[in-house]
């Protein structure tokens, strides 16, 4: 609270930026790697969070990730491939 964002660290802007998205209640929730700044322990949390929050509050989530943890908590993946969206091979509840 009394730090401009320049002074806080990534991981600290990363959480700061999820709160700001959340604060205003959206329907869907976009994210472009929202784990991609912080450690293994908080972006774990933070994939914990997102999950309850979308059954919770029914928010539809659309996230950009290669954080394999976290695309296996989606309910459907797309691949990227060749500038085509490709449904992705799901193996072991991994994509």
């Amino acid at each position: 609270m009394h730090h401009r964002p320049s002074e806080l660290s990534g991981g600290e802007q990363q959480r700061t930026a999820v709160a700001r998205a959340l604060a205003v209640d959206p329907a869907v929730l976009l994210a472009d790697e929202p784990s991609g700044n912080l450690d293994h322990a908080n972006a774990e949390r933070l994939h914990e969070l997102l999950g309850e929050l979308s059954r919770d509050f029914e928010m539809g989530m659309v996230v950009v990730t290669h954080n394999r943890s976290l695309a296996a908590r989606a309910h459907r993946v797309l691949l990227l491939e060749n500038g085509r969206l490709q449904p992705a091979a799901v193996q072991d509840g991994v994509a």
